[in-house]
């Protein structure tokens, strides 16, 4: 049952949708356009770095990276994802939003810049570096994930909260769209500028030296949008919630919201103070949060495990699917910028008719039907996909019927962003208290880059054909696609199972929600 709010939090509750609601998604939503830019351009870029370093002699297919390096190159930011998201969970709670917000987005730029750099010239060198810098990438990028969430979360109003949280989250999908339609026009002006045979004809002349600049200027490029926002990040004031709520500060939680709102708040030293005062403090790892919000954590870290296994694997090895059904035509008949072209101009038709569209229907809707429903709506349809595409798999391999594997697989991503991938984000920044939602955020994000990490480095494995003589260099046999598809599918369906823990948090006020407008004596 809900008590008093502060009049400043319930002047945010009730605010109309004002300019300052979209800055605060522009600002928020340019990190993740980067942070999206940033996991998935790697994918972009893998087997030219194969082609580039691991070249055999006499060998009738391109180099392609070892198993060990692939897996690390792939899910090496998403180690960093982790640990960032954990580390400024926690800071975020502990020093306040805004004070951590601009360091994320700086880690973010200077860890994207050093990604194309080299020091040294051979294989293992260039990895390395890559990696090492790619770790600090995913550190600044996993450090944007509860901050982004909790402050558009804690300045927006009841009403399009959801909505406003899912915006934020929805520049992901244009991310993914720019780093596709830019490696697309690179890779075009540097396969018109040096022209180059295809590897049946010429092995060696069919990776130009300048191929080595083209990955280094895709993974760069990512740094920009970034910085365009440093300015603006360090110029928001400190949410409200935040200050009044951890910090007991009300009277500058008031006059900070005025100027937001452009209206008068009064502040009310007295009554704010009783009502500061009555807030249960109870911590993390109390008993008091177990009962009251155990399994609701437990709700969210399994429901965004879950997905990322599923959503994550499908990005990574996205290009091997379309290889399989004839998408993507072999590699030896194609040079090494050339095939970048073609992998990237695959992935940006997948995130236009799909991944993009999912994620503002997700906008659109969310304050409408409400968070469960569209989680549940989403994983249902994932499993009926997967099991759709893996079921009659040798149907959908024969070269009439490439099309319609392509169009469920869409599904499936349109699905994933119009469902879970998009509600994971926004559920835990909205049923935590003030001075937890941060971590929690933080925690349940993690628990989504553990699930990731399974997708990238253990499908790289699993989707491997039975036939040892038709797996990847390197790789020992797996369970095949089709397999792999029935295991993504069972996975989903744990997924919509755990989403019965989750609450629904649609047009109710954060304190409401996370029981901090419940007095002591009540």
């Amino acid at each position: 049952m809900g008590g008093e709010n502060l009049e400043v939090l319930t002047a945010l509750d009730v605010a109309k949708t004002q300019w300052y609601h979209f800055t605060a998604i522009i600002i928020a939503g340019m990190g993740f356009f980067t942070d999206a830019y940033d996991l998935f351009c790697i994918s972009l870029v893998t087997k030219m770095l194969g082609r580039i370093y691991y070249y055999v002699e006499g060998s009738p297919k391109p180099g392609s990276l070892p198993p060990n390096v692939s897996a690390t190159v792939n899910g090496v930011a998403l180690i960093g994802t982790l640990a960032g998201q954990l580390f400024f969970g926690w800071l975020g709670d502990k020093l306040g939003r805004k004070k951590v917000y601009g360091a994320t987005l700086m880690i973010m730029c200077f860890g994207s810049l050093t990604s194309g750099l080299s020091f040294g010239r051979d294989a293992k060198a260039v990895m390395a570096t890559l990696c090492f810098f790619r770790f600090w990438l995913g550190f600044g990028i996993g450090g944007d994930y509860p901050l982004s969430a909790t402050i558009m979360s804690e300045y927006a109003n009841k009403k399009t909260r959801g909505a406003f949280i899912a915006a934020v989250f929805a520049m992901q999908g244009f991310g993914i769209l720019a780093g596709g339609i830019f490696a697309m026009v690179a890779s075009a002006v540097f396969d018109a500028a040096f022209k180059a045979p295809a590897y049946k004809i010429d092995p060696i002349g069919s990776t130009v030296p300048q191929a080595d600049y083209l990955w280094r200027i895709i993974l760069m490029v990512g740094a920009l949008p970034a910085l365009l926002t440093f300015y603006w990040r360090l110029k928001m004031p400190e949410t409200a919630r935040y200050t009044a709520l951890v910090a007991k500060d009300t009277k500058q939680a008031a006059a900070d919201m005025a100027k937001v709102l452009q209206k008068d708040i009064e502040a009310q030293p007295e009554k704010d103070a009783g009502l500061v005062l009555k807030q249960r403090g109870y911590g993390l790892w109390s008993r008091e949060f177990l009962s009251r919000h155990g399994l609701h954590l437990l709700g969210t870290t399994t429901t965004w495990f879950l997905l990322d296994i599923a959503f994550y694997s499908q990005n990574l090895f996205q290009k091997d699917i379309f290889t399989a059904v004839g998408w993507i035509p072999p590699a030896d008949t194609m040079n090494s910028i050339h095939e970048v072209f073609v992998i990237a101009k695959a992935q940006t038709l997948i995130a236009l008719c799909s991944t993009v569209p999912g994620y503002w229907f997700t906008v659109a809707l969310i304050d409408v039907i409400g968070r469960f429903a569209i989680q549940m709506i989403g994983f249902f349809f994932m499993t009926v996909f997967m099991f759709a595409l893996a079921i009659p798999y040798h149907h959908w391999t024969k070269k009439e019927n490439q099309m319609g594997f392509v169009v469920l697989y869409s599904l499936t991503f349109f699905f994933a962003n119009f469902g879970p991938n998009a509600t994971t984000f926004v559920v835990p920044a909205e049923i935590f208290p003030a001075r937890l939602r941060s971590t929690c955020h933080g925690i349940s994000a993690a628990s989504g880059k553990l699930g990731a990490m399974v997708g990238a480095f253990g499908f790289l494995y699993l989707a491997q054909s039975r036939d040892p003589s038709k797996t990847d260099a390197g790789y020992p046999p797996g369970i095949g696609v089709k397999n792999t598809l029935i295991v993504l599918g069972v996975i989903n369906l744990l997924g919509l199972l755990f989403t019965f823990l989750v609450p629904e948090a649609k047009g109710k006020s954060l304190e409401y929600l996370s029981g901090e407008n419940e007095n002591e004596d009540k």
